[in-house]
């Protein structure tokens, strides 16, 4: 079904599509002949990401802090301007390992303001621009396996993904008929650039990651791409309201992905872990 036109003619936004699985799925979307849009905080990364990928077609980078509504109303209006999106990908994230009473307010703010807040803030943007003109489009949340059980030592997270599966389904209900549809997936671990030395504080912890895993061994950026484009396309146009979970079986092994990691750490990787202020 990946044929080279799959995308031809579609718009898409990836928030965080700088690094990581937003940056896979913009590879796989111009590969697919999409225009891609990828936002983020931080410009050299945004700028370096649209570098390496323009070869493979129009992509265009915009900085935007994704917590605030005025930015992202600012971001959306751009992007307006030289034609309407047709799909959306709240990719944006933001996840720490720590003991949940250590954590200030502030710690908490950070994770949900990117996660539940930020995908809030660009799907209303979107949203309603969709629905007054009168317009199909897509979206896909990236969420989390543990959304639906929670899990402990990353409640800011847990906390934030429920609440982004509430929101998808919610609005696939409230905007279905209006010809959106809002999906999402909930990966299983992925090696992304940064993502396993910040929660995965021991190399011996990636060995015990792994075997929790039915299918012996972890996701691919390029697995959950293909799965993104798929379920973004219009061969998927009868899939709404759905989280697709692609975890080779882990949640099935056992609910909370970091509770058995935090309760092997030392004290002393406690205090290393802890986020910085």
């Amino acid at each position: 079904m990946f044929q080279s036109g799959l995308l031809s003619q579609k718009r898409i936004l990836i928030t965080g599509g700088g690094t990581g699985l937003g940056k896979g799925m913009a590879r796989r979307f111009l590969e697919l002949g999409a225009t891609v849009y990828i936002c983020g905080r931080r410009k050299e990364v945004l700028s370096q990401t649209e570098s390496e990928l323009e070869t493979l077609g129009n992509i265009r980078s915009v900085t935007c802090d994704v917590r605030s509504t005025e930015a992202v109303e600012e971001m959306i209006g751009t992007i307006w301007k030289g034609g309407p999106l047709d799909i959306l990908v709240n990719n944006a994230a933001g996840n720490f390992l720590a003991r949940t009473e250590e954590l200030s307010p502030g710690a908490f703010q950070a994770v949900i303001g990117i996660v539940l807040v930020g995908t809030i803030n660009v799907t209303m943007a979107c949203g309603r621009r969709w629905i007054q003109e009168k317009r199909a489009a897509t979206i896909l949340n990236i969420s989390a396996t543990y959304a639906p059980t929670g899990s402990a030592y990353v409640v800011p997270s847990a906390v934030s993904k429920a609440g982004v599966d509430a929101l998808t389904r919610s609005l696939a209900v409230e905007w279905g008929n209006r010809g959106i549809r809002v999906n999402g997936i909930a990966p299983g671990p992925i090696p992304t650039e940064g993502a396993f030395s910040r929660l995965l504080p021991r190399p011996e912890f990636e060995q015990r990651a792994r075997e929790r895993i039915p299918s012996g061994r972890f996701g691919t950026v390029e697995e959950l791409a293909d799965l993104a484009a798929f379920l973004v396309s219009d061969r998927s146009r009868y899939v709404n309201g759905e989280v697709v979970r692609m975890d080779g079986g882990e949640l099935l092994q056992g609910a909370g992905e970091f509770t058995e990691l935090g309760r092997s750490l030392t004290e002393e990787e406690w205090q290393m872990m802890k986020p910085k202020k």
